[in-house]
């Protein structure tokens, strides 16, 4: 469902495009009621055409609304317009992270900066018991201000430990441009267990910063291969070369951490979440 401007979703009038993905289409919109300019992504219509999946959007969508931290996009509301639903969120001016990355690799301070807005941004998501599951520097938007959003919470899910939620099959698909039906996420930055379509936690979105971290400081991507199934599979094998050994070499410190959020075997898991919260949870 394409929109013009000039048309109205209930109390929204449309302004113009912002933008397109697999999880739908972004216009920039005004709320009449509050004279306010804000971002109306319209769902894919599978949502509307799968009850549960429109139900856990809801549900997942309400949670995600109710974090109020400065570091993730604020949702205002969510709604539909003739079957198809969507979903209000606060404006945003500047650009993702995927587009400062591709002015090559970060300094150390910078990265540092944003890797501790992005931790305290996944923190407070986890509190909550939400993974995102999906963390990548396309999904991380930096404001004019310097200020770090975490958006898209498009296949985010409640742990099954929280209050209300149930276990899920952990084997949602998404639909990208580059990485089209990758399970549960986006191939070069998923976990091993999401890879093998295991069950998720917060550990999952630490895996996915830490491969965004490095990403930061190399310039490079730490799993990239030349399909996602060889990605896939470098994930689960193997470790991306040392950051000490690149380009832009890092301290010591902060490359102990990168590895730490990288690490593969369920007896090392725990040393993620550990990570994450002693360094940069404030």
């Amino acid at each position: 469902m394409t929109l013009i401007p000039g048309s109205k979703l209930g109390p929204y009038e449309i302004l113009g495009p912002l933008g397109a993905g697999g999880m739908g289409e972004v216009y920039r919109a005004r709320d009449t009621r509050l004279g306010r300019e804000v971002a109306l992504k319209m769902l894919p219509e599978s949502f509307s055409r799968d009850a549960d999946r429109l139900r856990r959007f809801e549900q997942e969508a309400r949670a995600v609304a109710a974090l109020n931290h400065p570091n993730i996009l604020a949702i205002h509301d969510i709604g539909e317009d003739g079957g198809s639903p969507f979903i209000v969120s606060e404006l945003l001016e500047g650009a993702s992270l995927r587009t400062e990355l591709d002015q090559g690799p970060l300094s150390a301070r910078k990265a540092s900066d944003y890797a501790a807005q992005i931790a305290q941004g996944l923190a407070a998501a986890h509190d909550k018991n939400i993974v995102h599951r999906d963390l990548k520097p396309e999904n991380i938007f930096l404001t004019r201000e310097g200020r770090v959003k975490i958006l898209d919470f498009g296949l985010a899910k409640l742990a099954p430990n929280a209050r209300g939620a149930k276990q899920s099959d952990g084997l949602t698909l998404t639909s990208s441009p580059t990485e089209a039906g990758t399970v549960m996420g986006t191939a070069g930055y998923m976990a091993p267990e999401q890879v093998r379509g295991a069950a998720v936690d917060s550990r999952t979105d630490i895996f996915a910063f830490g491969a965004v971290l490095y990403e930061m400081i190399s310039g490079k991507r730490a799993f990239r291969r030349d399909t996602a199934a060889e990605t896939m599979t470098a994930i689960l094998k193997e470790d991306p070369p040392e950051l000490s050994e690149t380009d832009h070499p890092v301290s010591p410190g902060l490359e102990r951490i990168v590895r730490r959020c990288l690490e593969k075997l369920p007896e090392q898991v725990s040393n993620r979440q550990k990570t994450l919260h002693s360094r940069w949870k404030r």
